[in-house]
């Protein structure tokens, strides 16, 4: 394949634009804007001046003054005081109820006559009774959750087995002793 490009001449450079010639204005025309110039500066400072009549410049300083300044302060008479006077009131306690439970001694006699071996009667000596009883009047059994006020206390079961108010598992409850 043939370059077409090859064969054709370069393209001329561009033509600089011809200098401008030294100023062709006429040599009147150049002094008639010199001249109009200055006369221009000159009846700028001339107005200038007449402007102020002749006279100074004055500063005007301002003399310090006293102030007075006049401060009211406004007290409030006194209110009447209210006092309200409240009693406490006492707070409820839990009342304790310890009830007894007796059982006929003659039938227990008679029983045990009668059986020869003393297996009727036996276990624990007063079965049914609690020193320490929840708010409902019944008698703790182990696992259930002791109140703040019996911490540390020891109690018996209905039947009668010894229970410990103590820490276990992440509350206070009724354990074994």
């Amino acid at each position: 394949m043939t370059n077409p490009y090859a064969g054709a001449t370069p393209p001329a450079p561009p033509v600089p634009p011809t200098p401008r010639p030294p100023d062709t204005r006429p040599l009147h025309k150049r002094v008639l804007v010199w001249i109009g110039g200055a006369g221009l500066l000159i009846a700028g400072s001339v107005i200038g001046s007449a402007g102020n009549d002749g006279q100074e410049a004055v500063q005007a300083a301002t003399k310090p003054r006293a102030t007075v300044t006049a401060t009211v302060t406004a007290t409030p008479e006194p209110a009447p005081t209210v006092t309200e006077t409240v009693e406490a009131k006492a707070k409820p306690r839990p009342t304790v109820t310890v009830t007894k439970t007796a059982t006929a001694k003659a039938a227990e006699a008679d029983s045990s006559d009668s059986g020869g071996s003393g297996s009727g009667g036996g276990g624990q000596e007063d079965p049914g009774t609690c020193s320490i009883v929840s708010n409902s009047g019944n008698c703790y059994s182990a696992g259930q959750f002791c109140r703040n006020s019996d911490h540390g206390a020891v109690t018996t079961t209905e039947d009668g087995t010894e229970i410990k108010c103590a820490y276990s598992s992440n509350a206070w409850r009724w354990t074994y002793v």
